[in-house]
C-alpha cells in the first residue's frame, strides 16, 4: 500500500532533477523547493556564471548541484545537455522545461522573422527536443517526470505578445501529446504560470501591475511571489502526482 504520509509522497530523495531556466526567477523558487525536497539538481540556462551562482547557494545547504550553460533555443546544443545531465548523477528523473523568452515587437506587422523563431525556438521547439531526448531514456529506464513551463497568455493572448502565447500554447499541446507517447512510466505535465513578481514584472508598468489587483482582474487581487510556483511543481515531480498525466494546472492567483 502507499504511504499517505505527505513527507513520503512529496519527497524528492534520490531523485534528479534537470531544471532549464533554473538560475533566477520561476525557476530559482523550483530548484531551491526541490533541493528541499532531497533532490540532486543540474540548473541549467545560458549563463554559466549564474547557474553557478545559483548552484553555490543551493549547494550551501547540503544539496547536490550540477550547473550547465546551454541555449534552449538552439536545437543542436541539446543532445550535448542531455548526456552531460545524464551522466551527472546518473539518470533524471525529473525534467522542468521552465527556460522562456517574451520580447515584445512594436507591433504586429513590425515582428521581424528573427524575433518570431527566437520566441518560437525558446518556448516551444527547445522543450519538445529536450523532453524528448530526455523522456526517451526515463521510459527506457525507471521513468519520470517532465513538468512544462507555460503561461496563461496560451489562452488570454494578447496582440503585443503574441508569438509568445501561441508558443505557450503549443507547450500545452505536446505536453498531452507526450504524455501519452511516454505513458506509462513517464507523466508529463504543464503549470500555466500567471502574473508573478519575476524580473519579467519588473518590465511591467504600474497600469499593466494594476489591473491584476482589482476584483475584475483576478481573484486573490494581487500578483504571485515567485515561490508560490513551488507546491505545484513538487506535486508533479513527486509520486504524490502518481495518477495524473497530460495535466495543465493554472497557478494564476484566479485570472477570469
Amino acid at each position: 500500500m502507499t504511504s499517505l504520509d505527505p513527507r513520503t509522497r512529496f519527497s524528492l530523495a534520490g531523485k534528479t532533477a534537470l531544471i532549464t531556466g533554473g538560475s533566477r526567477g520561476l525557476g530559482l523558487e523550483m530548484a531551491r523547493g526541490f533541493a528541499a525536497a532531497g533532490a540532486n539538481l543540474i540548473i541549467a540556462s545560458r549563463k554559466l556564471e549564474a547557474c553557478e551562482e545559483a548552484a553555490r547557494a543551493i549547494a550551501a545547504t547540503g544539496a547536490k548541484v550540477m550547473p550547465l550553460a546551454t541555449h534552449v533555443g538552439d536545437w543542436d546544443s541539446l543532445e550535448p545537455l542531455s548526456e552531460q545531465a545524464w551522466a551527472a548523477f546518473g539518470g533524471i528523473d525529473v525534467l522542468v522545461n521552465n527556460a522562456g523568452m517574451s520580447p515584445v515587437a512594436p507591433s504586429l506587422v513590425e515582428t521581424s522573422e528573427r524575433l518570431f523563431d527566437k520566441v518560437i525556438g525558446v518556448n516551444l521547439k527547445g522543450p519538445f527536443r529536450l523532453s524528448a531526448l530526455i523522456g526517451s531514456r526515463m521510459q527506457e529506464g525507471r521513468g519520470g517526470s517532465i513538468i512544462n513551463i507555460s503561461s496563461t497568455g496560451a489562452i488570454r493572448p494578447q496582440p503585443h505578445s503574441a508569438p509568445y502565447a501561441a508558443a505557450k500554447a503549443g507547450l500545452n499541446a505536446i505536453t498531452i501529446a507526450f504524455a501519452f507517447a511516454y505513458g506509462p512510466s513517464v507523466r508529463v505535465n504543464g503549470i500555466m504560470a500567471g502574473p508573478f513578481e519575476t524580473d519579467i514584472a519588473k518590465t511591467w508598468s504600474d497600469e499593466e501591475k494594476q489591473a491584476y489587483t482589482t476584483r475584475s482582474g483576478s481573484a486573490l487581487r494581487r500578483l504571485g511571489r515567485p515561490d508560490e510556483i513551488v507546491a505545484a511543481a513538487l506535486y508533479f515531480a513527486s509520486d504524490a502526482s502518481s495518477y495524473t498525466s497530460g495535466a495543465i494546472m493554472r497557478v494564476d492567483g484566479g485570472l477570469p
